[in-house]
């Protein structure tokens, strides 16, 4: 049964008053509270406890088509299809229309999209929610062809809700194409201030009185940056929560963890990684060289790629993102590298880059389909002081290392860097290049939100259960576990068997690992 959509959100605090405390794992000392996330009630707006959301028999919501900037008015805030299937799932998909500011009282609305997902047969059953937020910033949520996974594990008894995140997929999604029409940077940034994890959570609150019956609790299984947002919610609507699975999805969030702090973690992190590809696959030494030299000498310091933007030194580097933190990736990596060089099919025609290889360098590199990631990534680091270009300004200090161009010439292991957006990629990659103004003002941003509530946390009454990969490139282990001790009651499953990907690689074993934790059925010490 699904809630009406014009239920009241007052009783958002509901079924939070019987929560229990878990035993703690790691203590929490009191901390000074980071101010509420909650902006001023609006007049003649009703707003809902914690997060100042608008009631829904208060306010109309408009309804406007993907990325229109004029608000056109419309009744229909829900709109529910019917249910249709995939090999033993079935699946019904749903829009919603929220507020693009939830602090205005009135204003642009945007259509956010959730496809609700129960095994086949378990259609009309009374089952628990479970919201899953996906990795990114910038990413949709999984589009399910089968029950495998933790999806299949989930759906033995829950009802899953895939929620594309503001910008991404079918919730007006934030494309290149889309993003073209708002011609002017300043208000490009004006308008993607409002995609970070601080809104995806209101997003879920909205849902959440939507979807679920009296609107109760669900449980949240955050993935990554997926993760960081449920931190977010546990800051400041932990009366929606029944309970909080994170999959290396911890974020940093002590007071003095700037972007820089972050960056300056997560390159050691990639130092390591590197040394454990070549130790892997030492003969990618040579080639890597080789086609590193070949593109410093070409025309211009690179070579065209298929879409029109340039492949440089520093460019391909940026390989080690999809190609060091993953299950797989190593493998993957050395197999692109395998096919770099055309065979000379006419004597002297001399060495020349594969066509094969550029496209899937570009197929690797997806800021082209997803642009958010590019635009918005330094800034889930941001409370209140700006990025300023933190992971280009850190790699200076590690120039001796990641100097692809010296190594080469040196002969010695080219690094590829990680999880880090750089300048420069707004003027290397085609599709980035309308945004390089937006993307620079963004960097200097000083006026960013807090995204997490360190008191609150202290004083955390959620379960938590989090898988925490002990060579994650991605989220920094050390930090990771400073933020945990800051989470009261939560449970950590600490493994190197896994990397960032383990909720893909093994999700179903990953996603019983962390129920058996909160139901007492799994050891978690």
């Amino acid at each position: 049964m699904i809630a009406s959509p014009t239920r009241l959100l007052d009783s958002m605090r509901a079924a939070a008053s019987a929560r229990t405390t878990l035993p703690l794992l790691l203590s929490a000392s009191p901390r000074k509270a980071i101010p509420s996330l909650a902006p001023p009630p609006a007049r003649g707006l009703s707003l809902a406890p914690g997060l100042g959301l608008p009631s829904p028999c208060r306010l109309p919501l408009p309804r406007i088509s993907s990325m229109a900037v004029a608000s056109v008015a419309a009744p229909e805030r829900h709109d529910a299809g019917d249910w249709y299937s995939v090999p033993d799932l079935s699946l019904r998909d749903h829009r919603f229309t929220v507020p693009l500011d939830y602090s205005a009282a009135a204003g642009s609305s945007i259509t956010v999209f959730a496809r609700e997902v129960v095994a086949v047969g378990k259609e009309e059953e009374q089952l628990p929610y479970l919201l899953y937020l996906q990795g990114g910033p910038g990413f949709e949520s999984p589009r399910p062809t089968e029950a495998s996974g933790w999806l299949k594990r989930a759906c033995e008894e829950y009802r899953v809700v895939l929620l594309d995140q503001r910008g991404t997929g079918l919730s007006t999604p934030l494309t290149v194409s889309s993003l073209s029409q708002i011609m002017s940077a300043t208000k490009l940034v004006e308008y993607l201030q409002h995609f970070r994890a601080d809104n995806i959570i209101k997003d879920a609150e909205f849902l959440r009185s939507c979807l679920v019956p009296d609107s109760g609790t669900w449980t949240v299984l955050g993935q990554s940056y997926g993760g960081f947002c449920a931190v977010t919610y546990m800051s400041f609507a932990p009366e929606g929560l029944k309970s909080v699975l994170l999959t290396g999805g911890i974020p940093p969030i002590a007071k003095g963890c700037t972007a820089d702090v972050v960056y300056r973690a997560c390159f050691e992190q990639v130092v390591h990684q590197n040394e454990k590809y070549y130790k892997r696959f030492p003969q990618d030494v040579k080639v890597i060289c080789d086609l590193v030299n070949y593109l410093a000498k070409a025309e211009g310091g690179g070579v065209s790629l298929p879409s029109g933007g340039i492949l440089t030194p520093r460019g391909l580097q940026t390989l080690g993102l999809a190609g060091l933190g993953s299950g797989g990736g190593f493998e993957r990596l050395h197999y692109m590298f395998e096919r770099v060089w055309d065979p000379e099919l006419v004597p002297g025609t001399g060495k020349r880059i594969s066509y094969y290889f550029l496209k899937a360098f570009e197929s690797w590199i997806d800021f082209d389909t997803n642009p958010l990631y590019a635009l918005l990534h330094e800034s889930i680091y941001c409370q209140g002081a700006p990025s300023q270009w933190s992971a280009h300004k850190i790699r200076g200090e590690y120039d001796s290392i990641f100097d692809p161009i010296k190594a080469a010439k040196e002969c010695r292991p080219v690094f590829f860097t990680g999880e880090m957006i750089f300048p420069w990629m707004f003027d290397e990659i085609h599709a980035l290049g309308p945004f390089t103004e937006a993307a620079h003002l963004l960097a200097e941003k000083e006026d960013w939100p807090p995204l997490y509530d360190i008191s609150r946390l202290n004083n955390n009454k959620v379960p938590v259960a989090a898988a925490v990969y002990y060579e994650d490139m991605y989220v920094n282990f050390k930090l990771a576990m400073e933020t945990a001790s800051e989470i009261a009651g939560i449970r950590l499953w600490v493994t190197n068997e896994y990397m960032h990907s383990g909720l893909r690689d093994n999700g179903y074993q990953v996603f019983e690992q962390l129920i058996g934790m909160l139901q007492g059925k799994k050891p978690w010490f």
